[in-house]
């Protein structure tokens, strides 16, 4: 299961919120957002949490609990990785995400891509 940490920073990055305007909208300060999104950091109040999900149009009850359906964000169907956070950015687990539903065919076209452009 995805920490709340990771569903709130992949909710807020999908809906192209910086954490000043997640906080705003949250009625916070920037730095609570901060704490949010850090793994081992504090998790919102219910209130808040509840004003996360409406700010970013996903599900309360997959924010808050990793359950059910993420909304209308495919990048949440499947992980990237294991919780552990080897995911460096967004950016890395979206393009973890479209290779893994790749043929296989596909995918070791796209590895031989990515090793020329390096």
């Amino acid at each position: 299961m995805i920490p709340m940490a990771l569903r709130i920073r992949r909710a807020r990055v999908l809906a192209n919120l910086s954490q000043a305007e997640l906080a705003q909208r949250a009625g916070v300060k920037r730095s609570a957002v901060t704490q949010w999104e850090r793994e081992g950091g504090t998790h919102p109040s219910l209130e808040h949490l509840t004003l996360i999900a409406v700010a970013t149009h996903v599900p309360f009850e997959w924010l808050a609990t990793g359950r059910g359906e993420a909304g209308n964000h495919p990048v949440f169907e499947v992980p990237a990785v294991a919780p552990s956070g080897q995911v460096l950015d967004d950016v890395e687990a979206r393009v973890l995400v479209l290779l893994r539903r790749m043929p296989t065919r596909k995918r070791q076209a796209i590895c031989a891509l990515l090793e020329m452009l390096v």
